[in-house]
């Protein structure tokens, strides 16, 4: 039988999410590709004990996450109901409704109808009563963003989700979601972007938007899915490596020889760091005091492990930043 590590808070920071109550792990863990049906159960099971052993209290979902679409879903409920139904209320667990999970014209986006529906079912594939967060996962630019909105704000209302927030909306929408949640009494906790050392579109005035509005950042897919790791220097494709697959986003028109050359040229000051490649990336992320919390995916233990040693070294000389900001330019 499980039993958590008592010491489990020693090491791990936490970061208020903009200016609510609540507080994130710097580093959560997402269960987007490694945690579904196609994946070995009890190996899903150690990552997420472990990962709550070093501090991780923060689990993210989707209802698309797997494969297959829903699956990892089922995962986690499966774990918590084996582990951790006497640390419920420890954990931060989220999830998100946006991309399609089923067909005909109610299965995907943003109207009141397939939201309501796809939490419902998200609540019962994790056999909970309700999640910490509930994120709108993507635009949808058909649907009035008052109905989205005003839908977010009734579930946090009916119990079914304690806070709120959006993903993957540009620096319009951004805003004017946040004016509507506020206009709501259910002001917007946290901001989930894909942000990298190699894909900084938040920096264009949505980090500044973010700060300005109280809210929280959470960045996702912070090592480029793979590519800032140590696996694709010599533009070799590992077997079972994310790229190599025939489901996920990475695709290895992505490895170009440019981006090889600036993954070596980190890859060296990661080197005069003591770091890792992913390390650093990590550690660059959250130099920025706007990221409440840095959001990866792992395949073993020994990934999350390697992720959680970058608390060891989270400050930059000036001269290193100078460099990555050249390297990046």
């Amino acid at each position: 039988m499980y039993s958590a590590n008592k010491d489990r808070y020693s090491k791990m920071t936490y970061s208020r999410s903009g200016n609510s109550g609540v507080l994130l792990p710097v580093l959560s863990l997402g269960l987007w590709q490694n945690f579904g049906s196609l994946d070995i159960f009890e190996d899903s099971r150690k990552i997420i004990q472990r990962a709550f052993d070093l501090g991780i209290t923060h689990f993210d979902l989707a209802n698309n996450y797997g494969p297959q679409p829903g699956s990892a879903e089922e995962t986690l409920g499966k774990i918590l109901k084996k582990d951790f139904n006497s640390y419920r209320d420890e954990l931060i667990i989220s999830t998100k409704a946006g991309y399609r999970m089923w067909e005909g014209p109610y299965g995907e986006f943003g109207s009141r109808k397939y939201l309501v529906s796809s939490l419902d079912q998200s609540l019962k594939r994790m056999k909970l009563d309700y999640v910490d967060i509930f994120y709108s996962h993507r635009p949808d630019y058909e649907t009035p963003l008052e109905e989205t909105m005003s839908t977010l704000a009734d579930i946090v209302r009916q119990g079914k989700a304690l806070y709120v927030g959006i993903s993957n909306y540009d620096y319009d929408y951004t805003k004017r979601a946040f004016e509507i949640l506020k206009e709501l009494k259910t002001p917007c906790l946290i901001h989930q972007a894909r942000y990298s050392m190699l894909d900084r579109w938040v920096e264009n005035d949505l980090l500044n938007l973010i700060e300005s509005s109280g809210i929280g950042l959470i960045a996702y897919s912070p090592l480029a899915q793979g590519l800032l790791t140590e696996k694709y220097l010599g533009g070799i494709i590992p077997t079972n490596s994310r790229i190599s697959k025939n489901y996920g986003t990475l695709r290895t028109t992505s490895l170009t020889e440019n981006v090889i050359v600036k993954l070596k040229q980190l890859k060296q000051i990661a080197c005069e760091r003591g770091q890792t490649l992913s390390q650093m990336s990590i550690a660059w992320l959250l130099k920025d005091k706007r990221v409440t919390s840095v959001l990866f995916g792992v395949s073993s233990i020994e990934q999350l492990e390697e992720n959680y040693q970058t608390l060891d070294l989270l400050d930059f000389s000036d001269d290193e930043l100078n460099r990555i900001s050249k390297i990046l330019a």
